[in-house]
């Protein structure tokens, strides 16, 4: 399984990179959504997608919204990972194509049940 880290946090890409890698995830990680759609683009296709929402160039949310757009990319799995704690920004993630949602700080065991809950483990 492929996963890409999307998040303008070194930190949080080491820690989630780490994370994935535990799960027996191949990871790449970048910095921003334009970085990631690239990443997509280029491929080969992730998995899952684990999201941040404030990022320069292209925030997580609209990361999302162009990944629905391609038919192509409708089958990978989006998973927001992020401090935006707000029920209405929880909707709009939701209601733009991700299938998950975790508030960080979170534990590894968070993102390891969301991962076995969408299939993936």
């Amino acid at each position: 399984m492929r996963a890409l880290v999307i998040d303008d946090s070194r930190a949080m890409r080491t820690i989630l990179t780490r994370m994935m890698e535990n799960l027996d995830f191949e990871v790449e990680a970048v910095a921003d959504g334009r970085q990631a759609v690239d990443a997509v683009e280029r491929g080969p296709l992730p998995d899952v997608c684990l999201i941040d929402w404030n990022m320069p160039v292209m925030n997580g949310l609209e990361f999302i919204v162009e990944i629905r757009k391609n038919r192509a990319w409708r089958d990978i799995t989006l998973m927001m990972v992020t401090t935006e704690a707000e029920q209405a920004n929880i909707v709009r993630a939701l209601a733009a194509g991700a299938h998950e949602y975790v508030i960080k700080p979170f534990t590894p065991e968070v993102i390891e049940d969301k991962l076995t809950m969408l299939g993936l483990l």
